[in-house]
């Protein structure tokens, strides 16, 4: 797809992500997989999800990034430097460098698609809400959406816990905004995840790395 082919829309496109590397990234899938293994199936959920983002409308498509590019960045994408502290700062940060609506997810959910996010990034989108929602199944958030960015809303809150996403909503529902809920998704934690992420998008790169890493005589 050309880049002047690409859909328009309101709201600026962020992927919150790091570079893929051993060690760095996807470390709860290890074991049962390597390091390296997981820096592969890492990259190709990183490939996947901007693809997808590739497909939607948006004014603006970045990837908020940890480290540097690489070959699975495609034109088409820009690159935000990830700023530093806890991801609740790194979060806040992404935001803060938009101006309008703003959307943003994460690399771990390589099952996305257009209806996952279409609620939130048709042309009315924004009409009566001022935030959109992706809870995650493992009580985090895929996605999350602000019409007025705004890093405050983000800062403090708990990551990586069980009621991230709980707080994270009560912040916004505290701030008075009004929230509309995307639907629920499982992210890329485990190789209990990988295997269930694969098959709900079983022709992605990150299924076929995972059929390569588990098919017969993989090991």
């Amino acid at each position: 797809m050309s880049a002047g082919a690409r859909p328009t829309g309101a709201a600026t496109l962020l992927v919150i992500a790091k570079e893929p590397l051993p060690g760095r990234v996807k470390t709860r899938l290890t074991p049962p997989f390597s390091p390296v293994e997981a820096a592969r199936l890492a990259e190709a959920s990183l490939a996947d999800t901007l693809e997808t983002v590739l497909t939607l409308p948006a004014r603006r498509r970045a990837v908020v990034l940890a480290g540097a590019p690489g070959p699975w960045l495609p034109a088409g994408v820009e690159v935000i430097p990830q700023c530093g502290g806890g991801l609740d700062e790194r979060l806040a940060g992404a935001f803060g460098a938009c101006t309008g609506p703003t959307v943003l997810i994460g690399m771990d959910t390589p099952q996305i698609d257009a209806a996952a996010l279409a609620p939130a990034l048709h042309d009315a989108a924004w009409d009566d809400c001022d935030a959109w929602f992706g809870p995650a199944e493992d009580g985090g958030f895929w996605a999350l959406g602000l019409a007025a960015p705004d890093p405050g809303l983000l800062r403090g809150v708990p990551m990586s816990a069980p009621d991230t996403g709980a707080v994270q909503r009560a912040r916004l529902i505290a701030a008075g905004l009004r929230v509309r809920d995307l639907v629920r998704l499982r992210d890329v934690d485990t190789a209990a995840d990988a295997v269930d992420v694969a098959a709900a998008a079983p022709h992605g790169r990150f299924a076929a790395a995972l059929g390569r890493l588990t098919g017969p005589g993989a090991r």
